[in-house]
């Protein structure tokens, strides 16, 4: 297997799914649907969808989860919501993103929040509508699930909990403590990880032991992935990766770089890395794939 060849053709199959599924801009409201294709189409690692599929071929041919591209189009949705509230001059105040300006810097503020809110209704119309496609009350159960799954770690006790945190992180006068970074690391980063891979299991017949335990590789692989970035935005550069450096340190965050020091961090970056392939080796159907995946994009370097 080419791994940069294979991933070249699965990043492009991507974007054509997730172009099939964007709306046209019409109508009075075609500023924010404009605002929302802007958002979707600049680019990036498409890595949560391409993680969902590739979790899906674990348990069972991909083909055979007709509900699949629904749900991989509605994961990126919501990840691409997230960037925008999150570039937003009351969160980071970020200018650019995968290379170029950021939604709230060409289209407005206000437009910039419906722009996130849109995608992230577009995502549960979405992955809402994949329920026609089931051909089981079997498939329905697990079309249900996956909705359940998506709503959890996107909402209060996932992603958006986690940003709360980091939120009041920043505006505490006390010191972070670990615990409350790691929490941070794990609903910030790694819910939506999770939310991929065990829909992606879920999808395709997997049972609660298989889901259970792409659950913790999903954690490993989202908590390294954000210590990565950490790294990245104090040994990266603009050109690289496409958005200002040095934004943690402008902001005052405190990171696990911070706290831990270059070494330490890119020490755990490895372990938990090592960890999440590990998990995936021990799966009956092996995915080389989607190990040599985890390893690239977490030793990345962009």
């Amino acid at each position: 297997m080419n791994f940069d060849e294979e991933l070249r053709r699965k990043t492009e199959e991507t974007e054509r799914l997730l172009a099939g599924f964007l709306p046209e801009a019409q109508g009075y409201q075609r500023q924010v649907i404009e605002a929302m294709n802007y958002s979707v189409t600049a680019g990036g690692k498409r890595l949560r969808p391409m993680l969902m599929a590739e979790s899906a071929a674990l348990f069972a041919d991909p083909g055979s989860a007709a509900m699949l591209p629904a749900y991989m189009a509605a994961i990126e949705m919501i990840h691409t919501y997230s960037l925008v509230h999150d570039d937003l001059p009351a969160m980071d105040n970020d200018e650019y993103r995968r290379g170029r300006k950021t939604t709230h810097m060409v289209y407005g503020e206000g437009m910039a929040v419906l722009a996130g809110d849109g995608l992230l209704n577009l995502a549960f119309e979405t992955a809402a509508g994949a329920l026609e496609q089931a051909r089981s009350v079997e498939d329905y159960r697990r079309g249900s699930a996956a909705l359940r799954i998506l709503g959890n770690k996107a909402g209060i006790y996932g992603m958006i909990g986690g940003q709360c945190a980091d939120l009041e992180a920043e505006r505490a006068s006390q010191e972070l403590t670990e615990e409350a970074l790691l929490f941070i690391h794990a609903h910030k980063t790694a819910a939506l990880i999770q939310a991929a891979m065990t829909i992606g299991a879920v999808l395709a017949g997997a049972d609660k032991g298989g889901v259970d335990r792409l659950e913790r590789c999903a954690c490993n692989i989202g908590i390294a992935f954000q210590i990565q970035d950490d790294i990245l935005d104090v040994t990266g550069s603009q050109e690289v990766l496409g958005k200002p450096i040095g934004s943690d340190e402008r902001n005052h965050k405190l990171t696990y770089v911070t706290m831990h020091g270059m070494e330490e961090s890119a020490r755990e970056v490895e372990r938990l890395s090592r960890e999440a392939v590990e998990i995936l080796a021990s799966f009956d159907r092996r995915n080389p794939f989607l190990e040599e995946l985890v390893r690239a994009l977490i030793g990345r370097e962009k």
